[in-house]
């Protein structure tokens, strides 16, 4: 094995405790909070305005026709250089365990394949492409068990009409001849439906960038308000059983060189901040806080960015598309990034990752944190990894890595769709630990079905309910299918 480094670009118990606000954020605790200057209404206020806010404000825009749902959407960053969605290794699949996250995800794939007629403003010529891709996700079993996970997996995943074949070592290795496949039992792979995308728009499977874009110019068209700014705190009318009425929002726009306090009267609050989520539900809470505090920590997730030489001896094979592979035992994971400009060839380069082990996976403390990826993971368990299954990847220079915010539920790692006991008019879309982006098609039109109607009448996600976070007769609801 051979390694050159070329750049690191820096780039269900009871919860006892509130988890601590990540620094270098605005928070209600970070600062003396100045005078209101201004108030406005707005019938719904979206905090966050990723693809789960954004995605949200357009399902429920579409409920009421004529701009007239009266939604504004606060948002910090809208350069979104620390978002979450551009961040990762995106991607979009159907190969879960749990009905309701396979159809949340075929609900994304058609809107992926229908996004440029769905977010096409009147007949502008500046058509939204999202360049999905279709190569697949690959995941191998290599004990009984692990096959027999797939194999239910994928009756299931078939009935709801996903298109994921099982796949026999002889027939993987047929169709991947790269892969080693010695103590492989059975594959299960995604022959569309199934994609991913490049965080920075570069040479696409599917780019998140363009989706944000997209989804965001659709809701301006729509009436949607956008603010950049933070919530610093709220109004909270405890005769109704303790409803937010007002949140106050630190305004980043500057007028006469200071910062505009604005307090905003709502119906109705939606928590859509990704990683941040806990921040906001403490700022919504006030001092009273919370008996159940939303169990969404922000953990780090890094990736990187490898080349391995296409041009090598008969037997080690270079992928020139490789589906997003998960490999059994570690969960490492690897997929082909991109292909040349000038002639569709395989350029070589990949993309991969893992989740820290539970000993080490902490919440961060720090947004600095994310400067720093950690590259022990990619020397001692992603690399290992590789070259056991792609004995071509033993030679490869690593060219880049990046860390982003994971928001990461740790009662079972699943969607928060539900609305707070404690502050009824706040709808939490969260704790989606990686799923969010793939999902935030169908959670955004979950979350609208339940402003609009109060209850969901497209998709049945009840599962997703916050009752099971804290052990009030329903109980967590596990997925296999983690990556």
């Amino acid at each position: 094995m051979k390694l050159l480094v070329i750049h690191s670009a820096a780039n269900v118990s009871r919860m006892a405790h509130l988890i601590r606000p990540i620094s270098n954020h605005i928070t209600r605790r970070g600062f003396a909070v100045a005078a209101t200057t201004a108030t406005k209404t707005t019938d719904t206020l979206i905090i966050g305005g990723g693809p789960i806010g954004l995605s949200l404000a357009y399902h429920l825009s579409l409920l009421h026709p004529n701009n007239n749902a009266n939604i504004t959407i606060v948002e910090r960053d809208p350069t979104y250089a620390r978002a979450s969605a551009v961040l990762s290794a995106g991607g979009i699949r159907q190969q879960f365990s749990l009905k309701e996250n396979i159809e949340m995800s075929l609900y994304g794939r058609d809107f992926l394949r229908n996004a440029s007629e769905l977010l096409r403003v009147d007949d502008s010529e500046d058509v939204v492409d999202v360049q999905f891709q279709e190569h697949g996700y690959l995941f191998l079993a290599a004990t009984n068990e692990g096959k027999d996970h797939l194999i239910r997996n994928n009756q299931l995943q078939q009935s709801l009409g996903a298109d994921i074949d099982l796949l026999s070592p002889s027939q993987l290795k047929e169709k991947f001849p790269w892969l080693n496949t010695d103590d492989i039992l059975l594959g299960s792979f995604g022959k569309s439906g199934e994609g991913w995308f490049d965080p920075w728009s570069l040479l696409r499977w599917f780019d998140p960038w363009s989706l944000l874009r997209g989804l965001k110019r659709k809701c301006q068209s729509m009436g949607v308000n956008f603010v950049k700014g933070n919530p610093v705190q709220s109004v909270r009318d405890y005769q109704s059983g303790g409803c937010i009425t007002a949140v106050d929002v630190m305004q980043h726009e500057r007028e006469g060189g200071q910062q505009i306090m604005c307090r905003y009267n709502v119906k109705n609050v939606v928590n859509a901040a990704g990683a941040h989520c806990q921040e906001v539900m403490n700022i919504l809470a006030g001092e009273v806080g919370l008996q159940y505090p939303i169990p969404v920590e922000p953990r780090k997730r890094c990736i990187f960015f490898f080349h391995c030489q296409s041009q090598q001896s008969p037997e080690h094979i270079v992928p020139k598309i490789a589906p997003l592979t998960i490999c059994p035992k570690t969960n490492v994971y690897f997929r082909s990034e991109g292909v040349s400009l000038n002639d569709g060839e395989a350029t070589g380069n990949f993309l991969c990752g893992v989740s820290p082990s539970e000993k080490v996976d902490k919440p961060i403390q720090d947004i600095g944190e994310l400067d720093y990826p950690d590259h022990e993971l990619f020397e001692e368990i992603i690399w290992p990894a590789l070259y056991n299954r792609v004995p071509a990847f033993g030679e490869l220079k690593l060219k880049s890595s990046w860390a982003g915010l994971y928001e990461y539920n740790i009662i079972d790692q699943n969607a928060i769709i539900d609305f707070h006991p404690e502050m009824p008019n706040v709808l939490m879309l969260n704790g989606f630990s990686g799923h969010g982006l793939q999902q935030s098609p169908a959670t955004g039109r979950a979350g609208a079905e339940l402003i609009n109607y109060g209850r969901f009448t497209s998709l049945d996600l009840d599962i997703f309910s916050f009752k099971r976070c804290y052990g009030k007769d329903e109980p967590p609801v596990f997925e296999l299918g983690i990556v």
